[in-house]
């Protein structure tokens, strides 16, 4: 029996409507050197609001991941959504496959639409990472920072000693890029606090099919790249206003890394906790996390205002 609908591919054109009805509008740019980003970006950029780039992490493309908050956002900045490299429509032929690279890709097409400075950026999960390289590597161009569930400070040796539920980086890519529902069933096992019980195969496989089996290996050297070598040492303070926010019970990167975050990063950083949440509190506590990115990216820019 021929298989003619995909309840993924449905939601994803959702997702794109919704998007579009907020006022953001798909663009893809060739970056010149084998390397094409694709970004949602402002149909109309108004030069007197601050500019906001949310980042995604794993999993599918950005639209899934930011959807329920383009909407309150959108009418305080001007918000640009990019999928990074080996996500939605992005790629490169090129063989870099560090955060720093996905950094520079991000920043480049921010150039390429005019944006050159004056960036908040909002990362989730890998995309933190990301974000953590742009205030390091561009620090002039970005002024606030906030890093949800965001391991950056993860070191190698932190796998060896039984921080994670995993025992290896293989067990880890096998859970992180799932091929099958089970695989994907111990995924939303560790991404959420109160996991979706009984979800059917037929969905969890046909999530599969249109989100985690293109571009399998570049995903699998990414998760590479990110473990490899990695000591807290070599981790530069980032200086700009920082938001760490995390999930109380996440099972991905344990709280300790937060911590421990705020302890890398001195009085410049926040640490806040949402309570009963695991790691993808984007889609498990969307209010909660939009409360602390009101109070941490809106309320002062209210504050700011003549004769308030």
């Amino acid at each position: 029996m021929v298989k003619c609908f995909s309840f993924t591919a449905t939601r994803d054109s959702c997702f794109r409507c919704s998007f579009s009805s907020a006022g953001l509008r798909s663009s893809t740019t060739d970056l010149g050197d084998g390397t094409v980003m694709h970004v949602w970006i402002p149909k109309l950029h108004v030069q007197s609001k601050p500019t906001l780039v949310l980042i995604h992490g794993f999993g599918a493309n950005a639209m899934w991941q930011w959807n329920d908050f383009i909407s309150p956002l959108i009418s305080r900045f001007n918000v640009y959504v990019p999928d990074l490299l080996f996500f939605g429509e992005s790629y490169t032929t090129r063989p870099e496959r560090s955060e720093q690279f996905q950094a520079e890709c991000v920043v480049r097409v921010m150039e390429a639409h005019g944006v050159v400075s004056g960036m908040n950026v909002v990362g989730i999960s890998y995309g933190g990472f990301v974000g953590y390289r742009m205030a390091a590597q561009f620090k002039e161009r970005i002024e606030k920072v906030v890093l949800c569930c965001t391991g950056v400070c993860l070191e190698e040796k932190d796998m060896e000693e039984g921080m994670f539920k995993v025992k290896s980086v293989d067990e880890a890519v096998s859970i992180l890029l799932p091929q099958t529902p089970d695989k994907m069933r111990e995924l939303m096992k560790l991404s959420f606090y109160k996991p979706t019980q009984r979800v059917p195969s037929c969905f969890l496989n046909d999530f599969i099919h249109v989100m985690c089996t293109e571009y399998l290996q570049e995903r699998k050297d990414l998760i590479l790249a990110l473990h490899k070598d990695r000591k807290l040492s070599d981790l530069p303070k980032i200086t700009q206003p920082t938001l760490i926010i995390w999930g109380e019970h996440d099972q991905i990167f344990p709280l300790e890394l937060g911590h421990r975050l705020k302890r890398h990063l001195g009085d410049n950083a926040e640490l806040v906790i949402i309570k009963n949440a695991g790691h993808a509190i984007n889609a498990e506590k969307p209010k909660e996390l939009f409360k602390h990115l009101k109070s941490f990216l809106i309320d002062p820019l209210s504050r700011a205002k003549p004769g308030n």
